[in-house]
């Protein structure tokens, strides 16, 4: 009865050859080769045609007997942070190893690579603070801009931290655009854990004149604790800026009225800006928290309040 490599190779789609050649005669194997019913990935490594184009097929092989991590944009994309770019897996070995690579895989080369790795579905893997950095310095594989959101969701998601972020970046003082990804990371030390975060704590509450406000400055009420997007503790004001995507249903717009008023009953006034508003009238915005700041402290001073 003739064998079918499908049962053989199994649902990963991809084996080494020496498990095959268990099973089947050396000839047996070449002859599928050849015929397309198999495909070598790498050296002693072979997959199902309908496999062979997966990426994390061909990186799951690629890392297959040897002392390597997935790295840089497939990092990225095994940590579910950004989709995995079209062409090449990339994976990196030690200084000392060998840097060549195979029909789809580019093999890179740094200290202290695999001593490093995490582990994600049984792949190592770098850390996330390391495959951000380390894309981050080739755009050609990833935009900027893709690999930056991956950085602001990795911290928001507490896969690694600001001060993680800063160490790998100190690492690297050579990295192109390090001074752009400086400004990101130091703006996540600050508490800022989305882009609109970013935009109006540059672009409002920290504009010439205005108060001083922190970021992700956590309120406790009655047993619940609140993270407030920005505070002022001179007057007790907060200022929440909403994206569309998040406080746009009906049921995050009635939370957001119940924590309001729940830190209202600690002494805090809270702001709120939609992102139309906030990136359309920045400073229009900026005059209601001037506004708003000044009348706050003469209530809580007591001027002119009768």
């Amino acid at each position: 009865m003739a064998r079918d490599p499908r049962q053989l190779v199994g649902e990963a789609g991809w084996v080494p050859a020496p498990e095959l050649l268990r099973e089947v005669s050396r000839s047996t194997l070449r002859s599928w080769v050849a015929a397309g019913r198999l495909v070598r990935l790498e050296p002693g490594v072979l997959a199902l045609p309908v496999a062979a184009g997966d990426w994390r097929v061909r990186v799951a092989a690629a890392l297959h007997g040897r002392e390597a991590v997935a790295s840089h944009a497939t990092a990225l994309a095994l940590w579910e942070l950004t989709d995995h770019p079209p062409g090449p897996v990339h994976v990196t070995v030690d200084l000392g190893k060998s840097g060549r690579g195979s029909p789809g895989v580019v093999v890179h080369r740094a200290a202290d690579a695999y001593a490093d790795r995490r582990r994600v579905d049984g792949l190592a893997i770098s850390a996330v603070e390391r495959a951000v950095v380390d894309t981050w310095g080739r755009p050609a594989l990833l935009p900027r801009v893709q690999v930056r959101a991956a950085a602001i969701t990795a911290v928001r998601q507490r896969l690694c931290s600001p001060r993680e972020l800063r160490y790998e970046l100190a690492r690297n003082t050579r990295l192109p655009g390090r001074a752009e990804l400086a400004e990101l990371v130091g703006l996540l030390a600050d508490g800022c854990r989305s882009e609109l975060e970013i935009w109006g704590c540059l672009q409002v509450l920290r504009a010439p004149d205005m108060p001083a406000f922190v970021q992700q400055r956590p309120v406790t009420v009655g047993g619940e604790t609140f993270l407030l997007d920005a505070a002022c503790e001179e007057s007790m004001l907060a200022v929440e800026m909403d994206g569309a995507a998040w406080h746009g249903s009906r049921a995050q717009r009635e939370s957001d009225i119940r924590r309001d008023a729940l830190v209202a009953t600690v002494g805090w006034q809270t702001l709120r800006f939609s992102y139309r508003r906030m990136t359309g009238s920045p400073e229009a915005c900026r005059q209601d928290v001037r506004a708003v700041h000044a009348g706050r402290l003469r209530l809580l001073r007591g001027d002119g309040v009768r």
